[in-house]
């Protein structure tokens, strides 16, 4: 009996029930974005078999200790970087393991489904950063420019190998998650801003320049770099859709008029008229616009800022540096996730294909928010353990 009203005021209540939300949401979305019948089969099932998978992973995750994950970080990694590695060398032929897919080789694929690395690499990259700036405050406990150098330097080697292999596949939106990771880790590792603030802007000059470049001097960055015009096309139809209708931009347009006509209230449930491709999967928000209106939009866009508000809160009630910066990390990959899939819908942002998490329909995205989830309800679980001691790890 004690050991059940320990587990219950232990576990993270709070967050069980947001995520149950967005299983709701989830299945609803993906029901109604079936309706067109494009697909011609029902995702719903496996979306819910899917999130008992994720549950269980939850449930496994949950129960090691944050010391645990620590010491295990860095074969973590090495266990991602190998199933990335190995993607590579996959057959990729029509029903081959590493069949293409829109041009990119970034799933394995398997009887349960198709499996995709760099969804659980986001996690275990998230646990090697922690780890590494935690051990790097410890073996530097005065901080200094030359140290925070070297802690850059460190996360650099850290990032590069996983960025390359991700972009050699070629998948620019998971490539974009690594790096908003990175940013946010380098803020919350209390680098100098002597030091931060001129990378941002530099980095921020250079994206400018290459955007103005993509606009004005295509011709050079052709012949420079190699860069192909659809690539160009990309950036021209974000940036004036209507210009580029029948082409690259109608996905953009299509996506905006089905969220403009849900108006205030919406259509109702499976009231959808504007066909949106991939409406179960990195396009669902245009299904629940158009549905639910800007009502539902705005409630699914404040669940996540629910969402992002507890992983925050319980961020700051820890103890223990490393398990600190791996929920940091996961705030930065959840909030980028759901800026850029809700951003790019709206033509804030160019589209990229990144889903919405725990809505979107899909395998990898749901197992690899799973286990990153689980970190949190770890970290949460076993946070009265560590709340009045201080633990060092063994190498």
């Amino acid at each position: 009996m004690k050991n059940k009203r320990n587990f219950v005021s232990r576990f993270d209540w709070t967050l069980a029930f947001i995520l149950l939300t967005f299983l709701v949401i989830s299945l609803l979305a993906i029901s109604s974005a079936q309706t067109s019948g494009q697909y011609g089969t029902n995702f719903v099932p496996k979306q819910l078999q899917w999130y008992v998978i994720g549950a269980v992973i939850i449930s496994i995750v949950m129960f090691f200790e944050p010391d645990q994950y620590k010491k295990m970080s860095w074969y973590m990694y090495g266990f991602g970087i190998a199933l990335l590695v190995l993607l590579i060398f996959m057959p990729e032929g029509t029903g081959q393991i590493g069949e293409r897919i829109n041009s990119a080789k970034s799933w394995y694929h398997t009887p349960l489904g198709n499996i995709q690395p760099s969804e659980f690499m986001k996690t275990f990259y998230i646990l090697a950063l922690a780890r590494l700036i935690s051990k790097h405050h410890e073996a530097h406990p005065f901080k200094s420019i030359k140290t925070d150098f070297l802690l850059l330097g460190k996360i650099a080697l850290t990032l590069v190998v996983p960025l390359a292999l991700i972009l050699e596949q070629p998948d620019l939106g998971s490539a974009l998650v690594f790096l908003a990771i990175t940013a946010a880790l380098i803020i919350v590792a209390g680098v100098s801003w002597k030091i931060i603030l001129p990378i941002f802007v530099g980095g921020a000059a250079v994206g400018g320049t290459l955007l103005w470049m993509a606009l004005y001097m295509q011709d050079f960055l052709e012949q420079a770099f190699g860069l192909k015009p659809y690539q160009f096309a990309r950036i021209y139809s974000w940036l004036d859709p209507y210009s580029y209708s029948s082409s690259e931009g109608y996905h953009l347009i299509t996506s905006l008029n089905a969220i403009g006509s849900g108006e205030i209230f919406g259509k109702g449930y499976k009231g959808r008229e504007v066909y949106v491709a991939e409406g179960h999967t990195d396009f669902i928000f245009t299904v629940i616009g158009e549905e639910w209106g800007f009502i539902g939009a705005s409630f699914v866009i404040c669940m996540f800022f629910l969402l992002i508000y507890h992983l925050t809160k319980t961020t700051l009630l820890l103890k223990d540096p490393f398990s600190t910066y791996v929920c940091a990390g996961i705030i930065a990959m959840i909030t980028f996730h759901v800026f850029e899939n809700i951003g790019m819908t709206i033509q804030l942002l160019p589209i990229t294909g990144i889903p919405l998490p725990f809505i979107s329909y899909g395998g990898s995205s749901l197992m690899g928010n799973a286990l990153a989830i689980g970190l949190v309800f770890s970290m949460r679980f076993h946070y009265r353990t560590y709340m009045f001691t201080t633990h060092d790890d063994d190498d």
